[in-house]
């Protein structure tokens, strides 16, 4: 009896459909045993779907998303390839192919190596690139007939590596057309994916696809490129060198005076550092050569000489020859009292320093008693 039954329910309900479950499947093939499809069967066609009818390898009719039972008038053109002048009778035979119109979207492309470009800065220069896009089957017949063929589940796995191999095309196509400098790349990533867009519509719409999104994420320069590109950036950030040179000097003499008993080691080490920067400046081995003169047009004269003083156990500073003058008249400053200043490599006795050795002279003697009176 239950054989019976399903023998019945088997010949007097048909519904063709089909149920995605995948993330990644194109295109589906409707499995009947023998492909055998009975008169006033019901046809299920989801929304992001489309259902094609193939006869005997010959595209046949087309239904977009709906509840359809299928007789002639639904069949207009299958019909005709049948012969079917006054109706058919069941079952027929036919293939249906359900074809995913949804968006695959967050779809990877990058080049495999690198690509060259000559660039008005940095001459001729390697490039990689990277980034996603989003498409769909926008012609469900031309993408099998073009495509899929009678593949019975056609995946993105199928398709990709071609669309990428185009993608990437055409992304180099339109840095090479856009005759942007590299330095302008970042800014102008949008016009870049807007040409790369247009110019892959014209190519996606002949395998019955369509772009609906692409995106660049990175354009990577060569690591030593980036590196001249980041000291470069650097540089301009830090504007005035003199004030900068400045800033570190403060720094190291506030590190030092936290730490008295290593006044001569790191906050020293730090001095000597800015030191070397100040004559890098002055022979322009930083900034380059005409803008380094540029900034010696511009800049106020140097600095008097400043030295800094080891006072009561705790470094002092920085003080002018003429403070430190004072200092030494009011004994704050004795022969033997530690001084450095920009260029010495060590800590020296201010008896021992040219500047100011001069400025200890000894003590006059006392005046003579005088004479005996008469």
């Amino acid at each position: 009896m239950g054989k019976l039954w399903e023998k019945l329910k088997g010949e007097l309900i048909d519904i063709v459909e089909w149920i995605d479950q995948t993330n990644d499947t194109l295109v589906y093939r409707f499995e009947r045993l023998g492909n055998e499809i009975k008169n006033g069967a019901k046809l299920i066609v989801r929304e992001s779907q489309v259902a094609v009818f193939i006869n005997e390898g010959e595209l046949a009719d087309v239904f977009p998303p709906g509840t359809y039972t299928l007789e002639t008038q639904n069949l207009p053109i299958l019909s005709t390839l049948k012969g079917w002048k006054y109706g058919f009778k069941s079952p027929f035979k036919a293939e249906v192919y359900f074809v995913s119109t949804r968006l695959f979207k967050s779809m990877k492309w990058g080049t495999p190596n690198v690509f060259y470009v000559r660039d008005q800065d940095f001459g001729r220069v390697s490039l990689r690139a990277f980034g996603t896009y989003t498409f769909k089957v926008a012609d469900a017949a031309k993408f099998i007939k073009e495509v899929s063929g009678t593949d019975g589940e056609f995946t993105t796995a199928e398709v990709i590596d071609e669309l990428r191999s185009l993608i990437i095309t055409r992304f180099i196509d339109a840095v090479g057309e856009s005759g942007l400098s590299l330095l302008d790349f970042a800014s102008n990533y949008k016009d870049l994916s807007d040409f790369c867009d247009k110019k892959l519509q014209e190519e996606f719409v002949d395998y019955g696809l369509q772009v609906t999104k692409f995106l660049i994420n990175s354009i990577n320069l060569p690591e030593e490129l980036q590196k001249k590109l980041d000291m470069g950036t650097g540089m301009n950030m830090i504007g005035d060198m003199n004030k900068y040179q400045q800033m570190k000097m403060a720094d190291s003499m506030e590190a030092a005076a936290n730490n008295p008993g290593g006044g001569a080691g790191g906050g020293m080490e730090n001095m000597f550092g800015m030191a070397i920067m100040g004559q890098m400046m002055q022979g322009g081995g930083l900034m380059g050569g005409n803008q380094n003169q540029q900034q010696q047009n511009t800049m106020p004269p140097p600095p008097m000489v400043q030295f800094f003083a080891v006072v009561n156990g705790q470094q002092q500073g920085p003080f002018n020859l003429q403070q430190l003058q004072q200092m030494i008249g009011q004994n704050s400053i004795t022969p033997e009292t530690m001084v450095w200043k920009n260029g010495m490599p060590n800590w020296s006795a201010a008896n021992s320093v040219p500047e100011l050795a001069g400025m200890f002279i000894p003590a006059p003697p006392p005046p003579p008693p005088p004479p005996p009176a008469p």
